[in-house]
């Protein structure tokens, strides 16, 4: 009788739920594809490649585009450390958050030449690299996420919508000190 009651029980409980459009769940369970998405971090990008080699960018589907500049160092560099007024020489590739798509590499350009940002803090480059290439060492390998306001902004540029968070992964190739 006591087992009887006690499925008589759960089975109520899971007719009681199904019926009010809930599900059961437990600690730990996988939020619905309606609960909000938490902003990303630069550890939830992935990034495949070695130095001196075009990566691989993947941005995920399980957070929302960040809204603060983000930088990692993929490969620390061994080198001299890019400080303001200082010019870099980097390879770049670029993925846009909102299509996930590569859109502008260093290394499909033929000859492969680096480009060169001089002087780093005030270069004619979005705020977001002047910002985001201070402290990175010669040699070194940095994924830089950048919101829009410190991109292209509202505008766009050359094929990039507008309110665009731009991904780039940077290659410091040659760190010149300011004279």
């Amino acid at each position: 009788m006591r087992t009887a009651g006690l499925a008589a029980l759960t089975l109520a409980t899971l007719l009681g739920a199904a019926a009010c459009g809930g599900s059961s769940s437990s600690a730990g369970s996988q939020p619905t594809s309606n609960a909000p998405k938490k902003p990303c971090t630069v550890d939830d990008i992935q990034v495949s490649g070695a130095f001196g080699s075009k990566p691989k960018i993947t941005i995920p589907d399980t957070c929302t585009a960040p809204t603060q500049e983000l930088t990692k160092d993929l490969t620390p560099g061994s080198g001299a450390a890019v400080k303001a007024g200082d010019a870099v020489s980097v390879y770049y590739d670029l993925a846009t958050w909102s299509d996930k798509q590569d859109v502008q590499s260093s290394w499909d350009q033929q000859p492969l030449q680096p480009f060169t940002v001089q002087p780093v803090g005030q270069a004619t480059v979005i705020q977001g690299w002047n910002d985001g290439l201070v402290g990175i060492k010669q040699g070194g390998r940095r994924l830089l996420v950048i919101p829009p306001d410190k991109g292209y902004g509202p505008g766009g540029n050359r094929g990039i919508k507008g309110n665009e968070t731009l991904v780039f992964v940077v290659d410091a190739v040659t760190v010149t000190p300011a004279s």
